[in-house]
């Protein structure tokens, strides 16, 4: 039987590739983002569909995983890749960057990740997965991105409560921690960068696969840190 995903920014560089690699595996995805202009790939495919819910509106989230629980029964597995970055240093970040990054990178995650892990519990099984990022751990690494790095710990902190709570059950909560990702954008702001250093989409995508997966089954309290050379 197959397993139905939640992925949100799915448009986005690593989303469209994350989309991908679940409907490869037979996944039923439900894909958010306000955009499909990269996913023409799964236009027709029939599992898969797209939604333009505002992840900074807490009831309009809260609607939409119950009508997905109600359409679907079970929603085994999200994907929570939706965010935002800014770069800054002390002398430069206010609070009202503080609140956007606080809005985009934590808000919008925890909107979806408190009725999806509720969901979760009662059926006794799940795989949640935050998007995290390097400076989020190693924090002297934010010293010129304040906002981004502070907005980004607060997943590990909620990962590792969420986790406290889900002790006992077949439900987890996973960080993913990547370095630079191997996109145009990127390659465009940074031309004299090595690439090869840097992790590809795909390669998050398969380390995506692997936690919602049944081999992921003995991993608790996981944060993979997708670096590669970078």
């Amino acid at each position: 039987m197959s397993k139905t995903i939640i992925i949100t920014g799915a448009n986005g560089n690593l989303g469209t590739a994350v989309v991908k690699k679940f409907l490869d595996q037979d996944y039923k995805v439900v894909a958010v983002d306000h955009s499909g202009s990269h996913l023409g790939f799964a236009d027709r495919h029939p599992n898969f569909e797209l939604h333009g819910i505002d992840l900074s509106d807490e009831a309009e989230c809260k609607t939409f995983v119950n009508e997905a629980i109600g359409l679907y029964g079970n929603i085994d597995c999200a994907v929570l890749l939706a965010g935002g970055f800014e770069m800054g240093g002390i002398d430069t970040t206010d609070t009202a960057q503080l609140r956007k990054m606080f809005s985009l990178n934590f808000e919008t995650a925890y909107h979806l990740a408190r009725p999806l892990f509720q969901h979760m519990m009662q059926n006794g099984y799940g795989r949640l997965v935050f998007t995290g990022a390097r400076p989020g751990i190693q924090l002297e690494e934010g010293h010129n991105k304040i906002a981004y790095a502070l907005s980004k710990s607060l997943l590990f902190n909620l990962a590792e409560i969420l986790n406290r709570e889900a002790k006992g059950k077949n439900v987890t909560v996973s960080v993913i921690a990547p370095s630079t990702i191997d996109t145009k954008p990127n390659r465009d702001s940074m031309p004299d960068a090595k690439f090869d250093n840097w992790v590809k989409p795909e390669a998050i995508a398969d380390v995506l696969s692997f936690i919602c997966s049944d081999s992921s089954n003995v991993l608790r309290e996981s944060v993979y840190k997708v670096y590669n050379n970078a």
